[in-house]
């Protein structure tokens, strides 16, 4: 592929001005030719010594070279055209002299900036108001097992229900999110969320609560999460991670802030009255995703039929056909992906153990009500730091993202290893300093694993790919907190707990280093779904028009090559430069006519 350099100054005006003079040049030689060669017609048809079948013959090699010259004249036109377009921001150089410059991915336009920022600040509410309230909620669980008189297995069912819930549903709604847009699925969303702990406010069971936070507010979570990271994706190219990196560090936050506040909450309006109160405040959900305003398509990239007869069968899809192409189930046989996926939910078997055990441990070794929630809150300070942290060191670009996230995870492993030997003896300085690290550590590792899905699968399939890996990691987060309480009951302690769940988050990084080009520091080959002829610049003489096949077998946006119908002399005399143009390609003529050659 052409790489392109920003030239300007006398060298461009110079160059720009030559290119006019021989066009100018060429539509008078190209004026002359017929001329000439009826002149010649005629000449023949005087002659005595002619006769029909050499007149007809000269007619039709006159002809034959009019529209040789015509055809060479088109693509040099066509040259100087491009060219014009772009004589104020690029021309083509070599590419060993060419400085490489940042592109969009997949054609999409991303304006790194702007109302990105709002789509950012989106995030940051969403993610405190989902994942936050989530790592918060180990300060019900004491009142849950208190109140119902249940096991701690039995309680760890709440948080564990919620979230594969959550992640169960990500398929669901990054289909109504191709298909609706963001907006309106994270409103729907917000209701969602809001009204599941709502009704928890009320519940007599456990099966209530079950339903009603695990069920009805997982589900909410589930329209909520991805479409808003997708969102922030889609706004941003070359500072996606630390964009990303911002939007979370609204999980760190709300860890710091939350915990403190529903422990009051708890012993003000105990349990029922705090669970009304995060009822209301996740409904705010709602006016978050009013502010997620959709990308522009742009226009090389617009998806329209070819023809009534196409659009037809589309439109007459059903629903299951439609959903399987938004689902893009075609990313199930990609070992990349599926290695990746596997990974992610090994971490998830274990990254939410300590949030939902950590204060039940702080208090079985000894430790107040408000010394165990500031654990948690200290955890969410280090893990905003480090979320911040590692998005501005994956934007230097000084090691790959999947290298970074690999070490990142297996410190996150390691630490959680650790926290039971931190509180051996009652000391509370020891747990508390070893919960810091593991939240600086699990932090810097949360934005770099929804970064490197772009480099996996492209941007094109970036959305779908989400939904699909958080449905298939549901099973790590479904299993991961019961098996935790588990180990509780039969040990007696947290210890086997914390160790298990490290060693979930060692093997997924373990897993890690078996993803293709995992060993290579340069960046991996560009996705097999990505367009060659994006990849390759513009083709001379063609137009592109993509279509959108109805079969469920080819999910994915193919393109079609239509040749344009070639123009008059007077339409080449009266065109405007068309921006589309490429201005690689070299005329060639059959005669030895000087055409105007490519700036």
């Amino acid at each position: 592929m052409e790489t392109v350099n920003q030239v300007s100054g006398a060298g461009v005006e110079r160059e720009w001005e030559q290119g006019r003079v021989e066009w100018q040049k060429m539509c008078r030689k190209v004026e002359r030719s017929p001329g000439r060669a009826r002149a010649q017609q005629q000449g023949s048809g005087s002659s005595s010594t002619a006769t029909a079948e050499q007149q007809k013959r000269q007619h039709i090699n006159s002809n034959r070279s009019t529209g040789s010259r015509r055809k060479a004249f088109l693509k040099a036109v066509f040259t100087v055209l491009g060219s014009s377009a772009q004589r104020d921001h690029a021309f083509p150089v070599s590419a060993s002299m060419a400085k490489p410059q940042p592109q969009a991915e997949d054609g999409l336009s991303s304006p790194d900036g702007g109302w990105g920022w709002v789509v950012v600040g989106v995030l940051f509410v969403t993610s405190a108001l989902v994942f936050g309230l989530l790592r918060s909620l180990g300060v019900f669980f004491v009142e849950f097992v208190q109140h119902f008189d249940e096991s701690a297995q039995a309680v760890s069912w709440i948080t564990s229900i919620a979230v594969a819930i959550q992640q169960l549903l990500s398929p669901v709604g990054t289909a109504l999110c191709n298909a609706y847009g963001a907006r309106p699925v994270v409103m729907i969303g917000g209701f969602l969320s809001g009204l599941g702990l709502i009704l928890a406010s009320q519940a007599t069971s456990l099966t209530h609560l079950y339903l009603t936070m695990g069920l009805i507010t997982g589900s909410g979570w589930a329209l909520v999460f991805t479409p808003t990271v997708a969102s922030v994706m889609q706004y941003f190219t070359r500072r996606r991670s630390l964009a990303m990196a911002l939007g979370f560090t609204g999980v760190g936050l709300s860890s710091f802030a939350f915990s403190p506040l529903f422990q009051l909450l708890v012993k003000v309006y105990a349990w029922r009255g705090a669970m009304l109160i995060l009822g209301g405040l996740s409904l705010n959900i709602i006016a978050c995703g009013a502010l997620l305003r959709p990308l522009p398509a742009p226009k090389a990239l617009e998806q329209k039929m070819v023809s009534d007869k196409e659009r037809k069968k589309a439109s007459c899809c059903s629903f299951f056909k439609r959903a399987l192409i938004y689902l893009e189930l075609s990313l199930l046989g990609e070992r990349g992906f599926l290695t990746y996926t596997l990974a992610l939910t090994l971490f998830n078997s274990g990254y939410f153990v300590p949030y939902v055990h950590l204060v039940a441990h702080s208090q079985h070794v000894g430790f107040s009500e408000y010394q165990a929630a500031f654990i948690i809150s200290a955890t969410g300070i280090t893990d905003l730091v480090g979320r911040v942290v590692s998005g501005w060191l994956s934007d230097l670009r000084r090691m790959r993202l999947i290298h970074m996230l690999s070490l990142w995870s297996g410190l996150t492993g390691l630490f959680l290893m650790l926290l039971p030997a931190g509180s051996i003896e009652g000391s509370y300085a020891g747990l508390l300093v070893i919960s810091l690290a593991y939240g600086f550590c699990a932090g810097a590792m949360t934005p770099l694993a929804f970064s490197a899905v772009p480099e996996i699968v492209g941007m094109q399939r970036m959305l779908s790919a989400l939904g699909l890996m958080q449905l298939i990691e549901s099973l790590g987060g479904l299993f991961g907190a019961p098996l935790s309480g588990w180990l509780k009951d039969q040990t007696g302690s947290f210890t086997a707990s914390f160790l298990v769940a490290g060693g979930f988050i060692l093997a997924g990084t373990l897993v890690l280093a078996t993803l293709p080009h995992f060993c290579s520091c340069s960046p991996p080959p560009a996705p097999k779904n990505q367009s060659q002829s994006q990849n390759k610049g513009p083709e001379s003489g063609l137009q592109y028009n993509a279509i959108l096949s109805p079969s469920p077998s080819e999910a994915q946006h193919k393109t079609e090559l239509i040749p344009p119908s070639e123009p008059s002399l007077q339409d080449l005399q009266n065109c405007q430069p068309d921006l589309q143009l490429s201005p690689l390609t070299t005329p060639t003529a059959d005669d030895d006519t000087d055409y105007p050659k490519a700036l």
